[in-house]
């Protein structure tokens, strides 16, 4: 089973980014820590980051080709981006939406997600982890469990 990991604007700058918010882990990190689960699933992952919204849609649409799921953290286009709730509703892989920060606990821009209508599930708030857990969430979807 091979899943891929998306991370759209910004999220290349964790670790120096609002670390108060986002932690102090940086990008390579956490697909590090995502690689270990990898291997102790018996799965793989592959990670992509854009700060663009048209290379997450294309990355989104060639995913049903090569992928069983998707685990993505769309960043700010979580809260307006229709171009990737469309993307994602227009492929038949289940995808997990993930937030680092709970983003109900932040600014009211930041409470509406637009995306997670068209996904299988979302984790808030978690840090880092929701990450593992969207992870093993789509395991278990894809699976049938």
């Amino acid at each position: 089973m091979r899943l891929l990991v998306l991370n759209g604007p910004n999220l290349n700058r964790l670790g120096l980014r609002e670390p108060a918010i986002y932690g102090k882990d940086t990008l390579k990190d956490l697909e590090k820590q995502l690689e270990t689960l990898a291997a102790e699933l018996g799965i793989s992952i592959d990670c992509y980051q854009s700060n663009h919204e048209g290379n997450l849609i294309d990355k989104l649409h060639a995913a049903e080709d090569v992928f069983a799921g998707v685990v993505i953290n769309p960043g700010a286009f979580t809260h307006y981006s229709y171009a990737i709730r469309d993307a994602i509703a227009s492929i038949s892989i289940p995808v997990m939406e993930v937030h680092i920060s709970n983003i109900h606990k932040r600014e009211e821009f930041r409470h509406t997600s637009v995306t997670a209508p068209v996904t299988h599930g979302q984790i808030i708030g978690l840090g880092l982890y929701g990450y593992h857990l969207a992870v093993q969430g789509l395991v278990r979807i894809i699976k049938g469990e």
